[in-house]
C-alpha cells in the first residue's frame, strides 16, 4: 500500500538521493530477524511469530506521519522490516504443517495468491488515498489492515506439536540457527531472482513517472495481478512436473521481462514488461517455497524457510541498493539498471540447468528424491 508513494515522500523530505535505501533498509532488518523468527517458529510456535510481525506492521504505519525527518523515516524502515522478518516465516511453516508433501507446491501457490491479492489491491488503494486524502490517510489505512491481521491470527490454532515457553535463551542464535544448509540451492536461486524485485520496487516508480504514468501504484498492480493469475497454477505445476523444470521456464521468462523493461520507450511497453515479470515472479516464488520446504529437516522447517527468506531479503536489498546507485536519478540509466537484472536471472537459469536432484524428508522420517 505505501511502497509506491515512498520514493516521492522521501524526495519531499529532501532525501531523493537515498531512494535505494527505502527497500534495502527494510530488507536488511527483515534478513537479520530471520534467524530469530525461524528458531522461534520451531520452538515457541508459529502463531506467536506471525503475531509479532503483524504488531510491528500496525505500529510502524501509525508512526510514519509523526517522524517526518529523513533519519526518522529510515529508522522506521529499519523497524518496519521486522514485520516481513517474522510473519511470513511463521505463516509458511504453519501451512507446511497442515499440507501433505504431494500438494505442497499447490499450497504455497495458494498462499502466494492470497498475498498477491493484497499486493495487487494495496498499491491501488494507497495511490488513491494519497492522491485524494493525503499520505497520512494512506499510512493510517495501512495500520488498520495490520490490526485486521492481528484479529485473524488471534482466531488461529497452533500447529507446532511440541511448544516451549518463551525464554531469553531462545534469542541466543548459534551458527546452525542462522542458515539451514540443506536448502542452499533454492536459496541461491532466490537471491539471484530477488535482485530484480528490489530493483523494480526502487526504480519503477521513477521510470513510470518518466514515461507519463501518474498513478505509481498502477505498475505494481499490473505486476501483482499477473503474479496472482499464475501463482496457484505454478505451484501445482511444480508438484506435477518438478521444481527445477518449472523454475527453468520461469527464469527464462524473467530474463525476457527485464529486456522488455530495459528497452521500454512508452508507458505501454513498460506495463507489458512489468506484467511479464509478474508472471515469472508468480511462478518462481511458490515453487522455491515448496522446494525449500521439501529439503528442510522435519524439526527445522522454520529455520529452513527463514534461510530462504534471508536470501530473498539479501537479493532484494542488494537489488534495491545497487539499482539506486546504477540509476542515480538519471533517466539515461534505466536500460543498464534492468539489464543487470536480466543477467542475474539468466545466471539462475544456467545454474538450474547444471543442478542435480536432492532428497527430501518424508513425514515418517524417511527420504526420497525431490520433485526437483
Amino acid at each position: 500500500m505505501i511502497i509506491p508513494e515512498l520514493p516521492g515522500y522521501l524526495s519531499r523530505l529532501g532525501g531523493a538521493e537515498f531512494k535505494g535505501l527505502i527497500i534495502s533498509l527494510f530488507a536488511v532488518t527483515a534478513m537479520l530477524s530471520r534467524p530469530f523468527s525461524g528458531k522461534l517458529s520451531d520452538t515457541i510456535g508459529r502463531i506467536p511469530v506471525m503475531m509479532a510481525g503483524a504488531i510491528v506492521c500496525l505500529i510502524c504505519s501509525l508512526i510514519y506521519p509523526i517522524l517526518t525527518s529523513i533519519s526518522g523515516f529510515f529508522l522506521l524502515r529499519l523497524l518496519h522490516g521486522f514485520s516481513t522478518g517474522f510473519t511470513p516465516t511463521g505463516q509458511t511453516a504453519y501451512i507446511s504443517d497442515i499440507i501433505p508433501l504431494e500438494r505442497r507446491g499447490e499450497a504455497m501457490g495458494l498462499l502466494g495468491t492470497a498475498g498477491s491479492l493484497g499486493m495487487a489491491g494495496g498499491p491501488a488503494i494507497g495511490g488513491t488515498l494519497a492522491n485524494n486524502f493525503g499520505l497520512d490517510a494512506m499510512f493510517y489505512c495501512s495500520s488498520a489492515f495490520g490490526l485486521i491481521s492481528i484479529l485473524i491470527i488471534l482466531g488461529m490454532k497452533e500447529t507446532l506439536p511440541e511448544r516451549h515457553r518463551f525464554s531469553i535463551a531462545h534469542l541466543k542464535i548459534r551458527r546452525n540457527d542462522i542458515f539451514e544448509y540443506k536448502v542452499w540451492t533454492p536459496c541461491l536461486i532466490m537471491a539471484l531472482c530477488a535482485y530484480s524485485y528490489g530493483a523494480l520496487f526502487t526504480v519503477i516508480p521513477d521510470f513510470g513517472e518518466f514515461l507519463g504514468i501518474r498513478n505509481k501504484g498502477l505498475l505494481f498492480t499490473c505486476l501483482t495481478v499477473a503474479s496472482l493469475l499464475v501463482r496457484l497454477l505454478g505451484g501445482k505445476a511444480s508438484d506435477h512436473y518438478g521444481r527445477k523444470a518449472v523454475l527453468r521456464i520461469s527464469t527464462v521468462i524473467m530474463v525476457i521481462a527485464m529486456v522488455i523493461i530495459a528497452s521500454a520507450n512508452t508507458s505501454l511497453q513498460l506495463i507489458i514488461g512489468v506484467t511479464v515479470y509478474g508472471f515469472a515472479q508468480g511462478v518462481t516464488s511458490p515453487t522455491l517455497l515448496a522446494w525449500a520446504t521439501d529439503l528442510s529437516p522435519l524439526n527445522r522447517k522454520g529455520r529452513g524457510l527463514s534461510s530462504l527468506y534471508i536470501c530473498m531479503e539479501f537479493g532484494i536489498g542488494i537489488g534495491a541498493f545497487l539499482s539506486g546507485i546504477i540509476y542515480g536519478n538519471h533517466a539515461g540509466n534505466f536500460f543498464s539498471t534492468f539489464i543487470v537484472c536480466g543477467i542475474l536471472s539468466g545466471a539462475a537459469f544456467i545454474y538450474l540447468m547444471l543442478h542435480r536432484t536432492q532428497t527430501v524428508a518424508h513425514q515418517d522420517g524417511s527420504t526420497r528424491e525431490s520433485v526437483s
